[in-house]
């Protein structure tokens, strides 16, 4: 499963999403955050990687947003899809089968979250490293310390789950095209790329992130995102 040498890194950020559970009008990624949208962090942290030759960004067909906004700052490393799905799953599948004629299989594709603002150049560039040395890939990753609670049907405590080798995963997941592509093509139901890629019978890399790389949920996240971008070198 060897990959040549000449493999290639390329960013690919799914943006088609309606927010839901965001709690404010429009579209989430698009939220003004340190006076840009969201997606723009999102991008510019992907990028801060002079490996990664360009990002793509997966927008719903319907978007009008992301015409309204300033990317010129990224010149030709950006190159946004119209070709977004139902679900995050349908998003990334879409854009990497758009990006197909642009990007060779064995060239590495690092998935990352349009709600994911902060992320660190440190940790991006292990991942790089680490991932990009491992035959299968991996992700940004972070271990559980919190005590974990089991609940039953009332809210109560059911049990106390025993922490040791949880992770969180974070963004972004660094795979193979052509592996990614056939990973989600046969996981409908995969909540991340990693799960997909696992369903296959491979074990991801966990390669190690850092909490301040915080996925913005809610509307009140928006306040804690811009104070750590202030202590997050893009």
């Amino acid at each position: 499963m060897t990959a040549p040498m000449t493999a290639r890194n390329f960013g690919l950020v799914p943006a088609a999403g309606s927010g839901s559970r965001f709690g404010a009008s429009g579209p989430k990624q698009y939220s003004r955050l340190a006076g840009k949208p969201m997606l723009y962090h999102a991008v510019e942290r992907l990028l801060a990687a002079p490996e990664i030759e360009a990002v793509f960004v997966v927008l719903a067909p319907g978007d009008t947003e992301f015409r309204r906004h300033d990317w010129s700052a990224f010149g030709e490393r950006l190159a946004p899809l119209y070709c977004g799905g139902a679900s995050r799953r349908d998003s990334v599948l879409n854009g990497l089968i758009a990006a197909a004629s642009l990007v060779d299989p064995n060239d590495w594709m690092l998935v990352h979250d349009a709600a994911r603002p902060c992320l660190g150049r440190a940790e991006l560039r292990r991942l790089i490293e680490e991932a990009g040395k491992d035959d299968v890939g991996g992700i940004l990753a972070v271990p559980v310390a919190d005590t974990l609670k089991r609940a039953d049907d009332e809210q109560r405590v059911l049990a106390t789950e025993p922490r040791d080798g949880l992770w969180r995963a974070q963004t972004p997941q660094m795979f193979r095209h052509g592996m990614l592509m056939r990973a989600l093509r046969d996981s409908v139901h995969a909540t991340d790329e990693a799960a997909a890629v696992e369903a296959l019978g491979y074990k991801p890399k966990l390669v190690e992130g850092s909490t301040k790389n915080l996925k913005v949920t809610f509307a009140s996240d928006l306040d804690i995102a811009e104070g750590l971008l202030k202590l997050t070198t893009a």
